[in-house]
């Protein structure tokens, strides 16, 4: 089960003056499941109104009903296969998004699979956060001893030209669990009005 303590201290960073996010990257993808541009940019390079924006999208995932519309599940195939998801997750997460190559493979995978009937978007947002040491009472005691180190990624519909709605789908990886990080699980997000099945499937069994 997450616990929705963790997931608010993630998102309370999730503003412009205390974010931590390195980096932004995605695709547009058509109906028919066709790539339609990329980008991959330094986060801090965005105007203020563009990091505002791309934050909403971002705090979606983790500050969404925790248990209900956020899920934790294991990793079930062999994450040392070549190509397998989870391997693929960690290399995006290793390079911190900049490696092209990788992240079309990751945008040809989410087309083949994600179940969509118009245009979306696809986020993918690198972050680092240096967890601080807390006592019991939640009071800071000292500099970081772990830094968490994760991406999230969230599918919206398009709205207009190359403008995102509401997230629909996405994840959090690896999870944040009791305040450290667990690179067997990942967080999946799913709202309520849609099926993502096939996505999901293959994400957790691939």
């Amino acid at each position: 089960m997450i616990n929705r303590e963790d997931m608010l201290e993630l998102t309370r960073r999730m503003t412009i003056s205390r974010t931590s996010i390195t980096r932004i990257a995605g695709s547009y993808i058509d109906s028919e499941g066709y790539i339609d541009g990329t980008f991959n940019t330094n986060f801090l390079k965005l105007t203020a109104k563009d990091k505002q924006k791309n934050l909403r999208i971002a705090k979606t995932i983790p500050f969404s009903d925790t248990n209900e519309k956020l899920k934790e599940y294991p990793f079930t195939n062999n994450k040392n296969n070549n190509g397998s998801m989870w391997k693929i997750l960690h290399e995006m997460r290793s390079c911190g998004l900049k490696n092209d190559a990788l992240m079309d493979t990751f945008y040809e995978i989410i087309a083949k699979e994600y179940q969509a009937e118009n245009d979306y978007a696809i986020f993918v947002f690198h972050d680092r956060y240096d967890i601080p040491i807390k006592a019991a009472d939640k009071e800071r005691l000292g500099e970081s001893e772990e830094v968490y180190e994760y991406l999230i990624c969230a599918i919206c519909p398009l709205i207009g030209d190359y403008e995102p709605g509401n997230p629909e789908f996405g994840f959090l990886y690896p999870m944040f669990l009791d305040r450290s990080s667990d690179i067997h699980h990942i967080g999946i997000f799913k709202d309520n009005k849609i099926s993502q099945s096939k996505l999901e499937q293959f994400l957790l069994h691939n």
